[in-house]
């Protein structure tokens, strides 16, 4: 054996280790992202359809008129050409063209916040179909998933039924995140005090891995979920598993189970406070902390002044208590009676408010 070929083998290997690859993208088991990948496919191929004549014609060029091909026609003074012109003008705008009408159409049809029409390239989506809703909380370095319709949770786990739409409403109790499925979907990010959505559906049982697809700290790379793709029976019985669990997910429980962590186990709740996830979205999980939506009350009635700068020094994503500090920011306001943050709020006075610790002027 050569040295040559000894200095080869390396590469060889490297070529063996890419075989046990698996380009999840290229082949979903979700529609959504079976779209998405179809977009990437006819892009490629456009995109080739310049790419590729330029790098043959480079090729052919240089060996048609290599210095030794005495037969090539020599025309030095050449500056001119109408056809060519017309090729090299007309072909690119029209690609561009098409690039844009796919793109634009491709925005509309998979908005991340637009429901589901069809189940797959083959059926309608039935209109008496009940989404399943699925609440997302990234946090610190972990996922947790509530089920509102079933008031169960689960943690670095979710399920769903094969072929049904699922309504995600996504969001993180720290820092930014990314939910990032490839089999189901595109990813969609998750940022404190908002809630993202994303319509998907899964059409093949299995097991898929779900991640975080932006960099969120120290344990980044550990922040792995499991998604399970089931059909209805096997759904049930998966819900059924999660009620049994003696864990409850209260406002204690969540405010410890947030605490920054990696490589955290499976872990399901039987039950889960109703209103925990929108306290996480506005949050004030914390019973002590005060709720955004009623700051926004206060706001649309006049404000509180130089006072409410003690309520928006509690907006650190709970970062103190998380830490363990003894002595966190007091809040100005500890209550508030809004308890629906979707009711129109008007103000009930034209002057400003004032906090009880304040006189008026």
């Amino acid at each position: 054996m050569s040295v040559r070929t000894l200095r080869q083998a390396p590469l060889l290997l490297l070529l063996l280790l890419l075989s046990g690859c698996k380009a999840v993208v290229m082949s979903p088991s979700g529609d959504v992202a079976a779209q998405q990948r179809d977009l990437i496919v006819i892009s490629t191929i456009l995109m080739l359809l310049i790419v590729v004549p330029v790098m043959v014609m480079t090729v052919w060029f240089a060996w048609r008129y290599r210095h030794t091909n005495k037969e090539a026609t020599y025309t030095p003074e050449w500056n001119h050409s109408t056809p060519f012109e017309l090729v090299i003008w007309t072909a690119p705008l029209l690609i561009i063209i098409a690039l844009g009408a796919l793109t634009w159409i491709g925005t509309h049809l998979l908005d991340p916040y637009r429901p589901l029409a069809r189940i797959d390239a083959q059926r309608e989506l039935p209109a008496d179909v009940k989404p399943l809703r699925v609440q997302v909380v990234a946090l610190d370095w972990k996922w947790l998933f509530f089920y509102p319709d079933y008031g169960i949770a689960s943690v670095n786990e979710m399920a769903a039924p094969v072929d049904v739409p699922i309504n995600f409403e996504i969001t993180a109790s720290t820092v930014m995140n990314s939910f990032f499925v490839p089999a189901l979907a595109g990813q969609i990010y998750a940022m404190p005090g908002m809630q993202t959505q994303l319509h998907a559906i899964i059409n093949a049982p299995g097991d898929y891995e779900g991640f975080s697809a932006n960099y969120s700290g120290h344990g980044f790379s550990h922040m792995r979920f499991r998604f399970a793709g089931m059909n209805g029976n096997d759904f049930d019985q998966w819900v059924d598993q999660v009620r049994a669990s003696d864990l409850a997910l209260s406002r204690e429980e969540y405010l410890r189970l947030e605490k920054p962590s990696e490589r955290e186990p499976v872990r399901h709740y039987g039950s889960a406070a109703p209103d925990l996830f929108n306290a996480i979205v506005n949050l004030c999980a914390d019973p002590n902390k005060m709720c955004m939506h009623d700051m926004m009350a206060i706001d649309a009635q006049g404000g509180l002044g130089l006072a409410g700068i003690y309520n928006v020094k509690q907006l650190t994503y709970d970062r103190d208590r998380r830490r363990d500090v003894e002595n966190p920011a007091d809040s100005y306001v500890l209550a508030m009676c809004a308890v629906n943050p979707q009711a129109p709020m008007s103000p009930a006075a034209s002057g400003p408010r004032y906090g009880s610790a304040r006189l008026e002027p």
